[in-house]
């Protein structure tokens, strides 16, 4: 299938404007994703509907905690990423067709084929309310990530991005329309750390943030803690300092624990004190929703009214056991609530 956002070049090249890589591809050749080729002089994309992985999650798993919480999430991917983190956590899928093309045996790019309606279909069947374009970057999808998206929208399904944030200004305006949320990595705050560990540039992720905001898109953030890499207090500070700043403060933000991966097993797992230090750190700042991952049993999963500190949504790992949120407010106080369909129904 044809691509979308691309210039056609002289001597058969062409420039891929889907993701900030912005690669100008030679004939024959693909881009840094892998999964979009210039076949003379016309840019294909390889996955349209091949999808290597196909689940049906807690939202809560995305991880979004301030869409619908509580609700099933359709979760969908294709093969293929435009970073290569060394601590990706999902490498078997997402970074495949860069060290090995993983072709079955017709030739084709692994994965199997659906449409956007049979998908959207599937959703409304099982009760979720949103569709997620998860697990590797959609954006390398984004075809049919958005034809997904525009169909699940007519059958009152919402949609949900978790994403590296490096598409292009003209990719977020093309699918703003469609997209309810996003929860977006911001890896670091320091450029050394995207250029050497992901190869990519921070500077692009955070204006996707606040392009995202100003289009009226959800935006929640989730930051992995890499001891010795991004954990670094004054760096926690300026991070917490830009989404207070640049999204608000009802930007919900979660600081997640990282475990050896990939190929970052020489590193330790993040201290819990590191946790919350960034916790503390990002309430100092200002944010009223700051959560830890990958640390089942603690209290920091749980949402609380930042005007009157009671608990609003109780938590343990992926699963909700109270919500008391009505009308999208605190009960208690009446305190307004950031987010999007906050009572499960």
């Amino acid at each position: 299938m044809e691509a979308f956002l691309y210039d056609t070049l002289d001597g058969s090249k062409v420039k891929c404007n889907l993701c900030n890589h912005r690669c100008v591809i030679n004939e024959g050749k693909r881009g840094k994703c892998n999964v979009r080729e210039n076949r003379s002089g016309k840019l294909e994309t390889l996955v349209y509907g091949k999808l290597i992985a196909r689940h049906i999650d807690p939202i809560e798993k995305k991880p979004i905690f301030h869409l619908a919480p509580g609700s099933l999430s359709y979760s969908i991917a294709t093969v293929g990423c435009n970073f290569k983190c060394r601590f990706c956590q999902n490498a078997d899928i997402a970074q495949l067709l860069s060290r090995q093309l993983p072709l079955d045996t017709n030739g084709m790019i692994q994965g199997t084929f659906f449409t956007p309606e049979e998908i959207v279909n599937d959703a409304k069947n099982n009760n979720c309310k949103t569709i997620a374009y998860t697990y590797t970057e959609p954006t390398v999808y984004f075809e049919f990530a958005y034809e997904t998206a525009k169909r699940a929208h007519e059958k009152g399904i919402k949609n949900v991005f978790v994403t590296n944030g490096y598409m292009t200004a003209e990719a977020i305006e093309m699918i703003s329309p469609w997209l309810d949320a996003a929860n977006v990595d911001l890896k670091a705050y320091t450029d050394k750390f995207y250029r050497e560990l992901c190869g990519a540039r921070l500077e692009h992720v955070k204006e996707t943030l606040k392009l995202m905001k100003s289009r009226g898109i959800f935006v929640e953030v989730t930051t992995l803690l890499i001891p010795g890499l991004n954990d670094d207090k004054t760096e926690i500070e300026n991070m917490a300092s830009f989404l207070v700043n640049n999204l608000g403060a009802g930007t919900p933000w979660h600081i997640s624990r990282f475990h050896p991966t990939f190929e970052l097993t020489d590193r330790p797992g993040t201290p819990l004190e590191t946790l919350v230090m960034a916790r503390e750190i990002g309430i100092k700042a200002g944010l009223r929703y700051v959560y830890t991952g990958n640390v089942p049993g603690e209290k920091s999963e749980n949402t609380f009214c930042y005007n009157c500190n009671k608990i609003l949504i109780e938590r343990r790992g992926f699963n909700m056991s109270k919500n008391v949120i009505k009308n999208s407010k605190c009960p208690y106080c009446d305190a307004k609530i950031d987010g999007i369909e906050l009572v499960s129904k």
